[in-house]
């Protein structure tokens, strides 16, 4: 895997599924290939631009016009049982439902809905529930974020995601591996998902 700085100018960042558009164009001549890298806004400039921390499969190009690559470098860890990881997440914990308002399908089926989770208990759930047989937490910290605003194909959304950290311990390498590789929940193209790693000592 690779890991990557990437700066990325207001024009290209303004709502977050263009921001994700334009980081796919990192990796050129693969128009129908799955989006296999996961992204994260480090900082951002109203009108400006912003700064993201990006993990890819893929090496990603050189700049591109409004996209400038500021670093990259290989990126692995020696996953082992045991080990004590720090790690930080920024992520959309939901639940699906059934739509309040009985509004049906193309199948005549009841629509299913997302809807955020808002007690930090079933926050808390929601992640263990993703790291079951993967890993153990340890110690956990809960903070909001701000809120992420998109528009697609002309209708507008928005995301209020949230920043886990706090300590894992390894309880399945492989599958651990593959969670770093696929990110943790929904909502990635816009920005969440990542779970980003450090020795804990």
């Amino acid at each position: 895997m690779y890991l990557s700085r990437v700066y990325v100018q207001w024009p290209k960042s303004k709502n977050a599924y263009t921001l994700h558009q334009s980081l796919w164009e990192l990796f050129p001549n693969r128009p129908n290939e799955k989006r296999d890298f996961l992204f994260r806004v480090e900082q951002e400039k109203t009108g400006v631009g912003v700064s993201v921390l990006m993990q890819s499969q893929q090496e990603p190009a050189l700049d591109i016009e409004s996209v400038e690559l500021k670093a990259k470098r290989d990126y692995s860890l020696d996953l082992h049982e045991g080990q004590c990881l720090r790690f930080l997440l920024k992520a959309n914990p939901v639940k699906t439902i059934k739509d309040e308002k009985g509004r049906k399908n193309s199948k005549g089926e009841v629509r299913k809905c997302r809807v955020p989770l808002i007690k930090e208990e079933e926050q808390l759930q929601w992640l263990k529930q993703k790291l079951d047989g993967i890993a153990i937490l340890k110690e956990i910290q809960i903070s909001p974020c701000l809120p992420l605003y998109f528009l697609k194909q002309g209708r507008a959304g928005k995301v209020v995601p949230l920043k886990f950290e706090g300590l894992v311990t390894v309880a399945d390498p492989v599958a651990f591996s593959a969670l770093l590789e696929n990110g943790v929940g929904p909502a990635k193209s816009l920005g969440c998902g990542m779970l980003s790693l450090a020795p804990a000592g």
